[in-house]
């Protein structure tokens, strides 16, 4: 299966650019600072054990989006045919997506909470909320889906903004927005809650009394992996010198080819 039938598995869009939530003209910037929010949206240490093979699969997809649209060569191929090389190095299995991402941004599992306290309710998160209303036309399944760090509990705050926005004529007012059926609205419900259920049934299963034994649980992953790609930089360092930290996308290729 290509790259974009995978986008389409896994996104609901077989477009590119779409998965990362940036126009077609993006910047190389916008192009980063999009895999940047969408990766720490479906970061693997955010989801419960039972989901994170899933959560894995969507973040290696999004790991190779990134590599076609910011290599300028596959970019502009792709940009032309709306193909993918599928040769390509940056796109074979064997790339550990975690530890590139790792190289590319240094965040850890604090920089995700961090993140998540400071993007809801801000301008940020209100512009994206009225872009996936756009991009869906207003299919709250989808905006429920696209929206970074949002669950169910969060819909009615969700639900407003878009209202709000349609009140002024910021937003058009798109039928499957307002007149959702209740039938609809109360499937996606009953899918997130049963979603929460079965976190908690995993958190209770692991002996887990609260959510800080949780974070901990995920911190204390998150350090061993750190401890790993520690490891990782000091090899990188032996073999290309003092340059190898700075030049982590580069230097990781390098190690690849060797």
């Amino acid at each position: 299966m290509g790259l974009p039938q995978q986008c389409e598995a896994a996104f609901g869009t077989a477009d590119l650019y779409g998965v990362l939530g940036v126009r077609r003209g993006a910047s190389p910037q916008e192009i980063r600072r999009g895999y940047h929010r969408a990766s720490l949206r479906l970061h693997p240490d955010r989801v419960p054990p039972e989901q994170k093979e899933e959560a894995t699969r969507r973040f290696q997809i999004l790991g190779k989006v990134y590599a076609v649209l910011s290599d300028e060569k596959q970019r502009v191929v792709y940009d032309e045919t709306g193909m993918v090389d599928e040769e390509a190095e940056v796109l074979q299995d064997g790339r550990d997506w975690l530890e590139y991402w790792q190289l590319l941004f240094k965040v850890t599992v604090k920089d995700i909470e961090d993140f998540q306290k400071s993007y809801k309710n801000s301008a940020e998160e209100l512009a994206d909320v009225k872009a996936a209303y756009m991009n869906f036309k207003g299919d709250m399944d989808r905006i429920m889906e696209s929206v970074m760090c949002v669950d169910y509990t969060d819909e009615p705050r969700i639900r407003e903004m878009i209202e709000q926005a349609i009140d002024t004529g910021e937003l058009p007012s798109f039928k499957a927005f307002v007149r959702e059926s209740k039938k609809k609205m109360m499937s996606r419900r009953r899918r997130a809650e049963k979603e929460a259920k079965e976190a908690k049934k995993t958190k209770d299963e692991l002996g887990l009394s609260g959510e800080n034994d949780l974070q901990a649980l995920i911190k204390s992953r998150s350090k061993d992996r750190e401890k790993e790609m520690d490891n990782f930089l000091a090899q990188l360092e032996a073999k290309y010198g003092s340059n190898a930290k700075k030049g982590g996308k580069k230097t990781a290729a390098k190690k690849r080819k060797t």
